[in-house]
């Protein structure tokens, strides 16, 4: 990075400093039918974006973001509901433990239509349906108005899963499609057939969290076995492709400490071969691609961290981070980018009971495998009215 964009990071983050923005606390409409207590619950939010340089979409999208050099249409304003969400909870003691049952939506779906988030239940430690992946810890996130959230943590997205939970770990296998990414997202080829790759195995998810005073930690690990076979294709092969499998794995730290009862300091790495999707805003969703001249199934080595503070103020809290995602493309065979940073300072704040406000600066940047970069920047708004 040059030193003029130093001088232009530090400058925007100082005058950042001076805006305010907030956490929405949890609300719920609540009655009880029988032995069944049940909540509805959710939330109308209002995002208001305006970005100075290229226009990022909805949500912060890095490979928008115009490199240097290249001709760009700069200050975009923009708004949307899009977060808004509702849910539907019950508890039901059945047999000595609670039985609980979740149902919850958005409408960040295709052309921004309702889409499903959770849908699961829960009893006596099995849980089975759709949620947040056991990946991910819920430690190392600093708050952001952007709904994308920081590159570089583990992904802190919802997929199918059949999870056990005893005390502090969890276990549980989840689908291999969905948010981790199967090899045939991106093959790096052109000519590579759309339907030779294949799941045949669930991924398989562990995690340990604990709590001892002011510091909280939380340890992950993912395995994954990435697989095409070029039988029965549709399409015709490129020549030497016929069959081939890797194995994926990845790992997720995570730990927060409060200092005082005003500040809280996060950080977070994430590492793994083969990782795909399983880490937030990774600069190549894909963890494997075919080399169609050796036939070989190549995974993809990625890196990515956080780091960040929250600090109370007022009715509300000060939240920085600073966090980066990288793939590794040195030694592979396939172009595009290998890294992705992103800077938050935001306030958020309530100034009554179910009402949130925020502003938010952010930073975002990308860089290819080839050396070029481009970075750009946010302001948001958001507000937020929970029921």
């Amino acid at each position: 990075m040059t030193i003029q964009k130093r001088v232009k990071h530090a400058a925007l983050f100082s005058a950042s400093a001076l805006a305010l923005a907030v956490a929405s606390a949890s609300h719920a409409v609540d009655f009880e039918v029988g032995d069944t207590k049940a909540s509805v619950y959710g939330y109308a939010k209002l995002d208001i974006i305006y970005d100075v340089d290229a226009d990022m979409g909805d949500l912060i999208t890095h490979s928008k973001i115009a490199l240097d050099g290249e001709e760009s249409q700069d200050g975009h304003f923009n708004m949307h509901a899009y977060q808004s969400r509702i849910g539907f909870q019950t508890t039901t003691p059945v047999s000595g433990s609670d039985l609980v049952t979740r149902i919850e939506g958005d409408f960040y779906g295709k052309n921004n239509n309702f889409r499903l988030r959770h849908a699961y239940g829960s009893w006596d430690g099995i849980l089975a349906g759709q949620t947040w992946t056991n990946f991910y810890g819920f430690v190392a996130g600093t708050p952001t108005i952007d709904f994308r959230g920081p590159p570089g943590v583990a992904n802190q997205a919802r997929q199918p899963q059949l999870r056990y939970t005893a005390g502090n770990f969890s276990m549980s296998i989840e689908d291999p499609d969905t948010l981790g990414g199967s090899e045939d997202a991106d093959l790096g080829t052109t000519e590579k057939p759309d339907d030779i790759a294949k799941s045949q195995l669930p991924d398989v998810t562990a995690r340990y969290t604990e709590t001892s005073g002011p510091f909280k930690y939380s340890a992950s690990a993912v395995l994954r076995q990435l697989e095409y076979d070029a039988e029965g294709s549709t399409n015709t092969p490129p020549a030497n492709v016929d069959d081939d499998s890797a194995f994926g794995w990845g790992m997720a730290l995570e730990a927060a400490l409060d200092v005082s009862e005003a500040l809280t300091l996060r950080a977070g790495v994430t590492h793994g071969d083969g990782l795909g999707g399983y880490m937030n805003v990774s600069p190549q969703t894909s963890p494997a691609y075919l080399d169609t001249t050796t036939g070989d199934l190549e995974t993809l080595e990625s890196t990515g961290g956080t780091i960040g503070a929250s600090l109370k103020a007022g009715p509300g809290a000060i939240n920085a981070s600073y966090n980066v995602a990288t793939v590794d493309l040195d030694d592979e065979e396939i172009d595009g980018n290998d890294t992705f940073e992103t800077a938050y300072l935001n306030y958020i704040w309530s100034p009554a009971e179910r009402i949130s406000y925020g502003i938010e600066t952010s930073w975002a940047s990308r860089e290819t495998k080839g050396g070029d970069d481009g970075d750009a920047v946010r302001i948001q708004g958001m507000v937020m009215y929970s029921f």
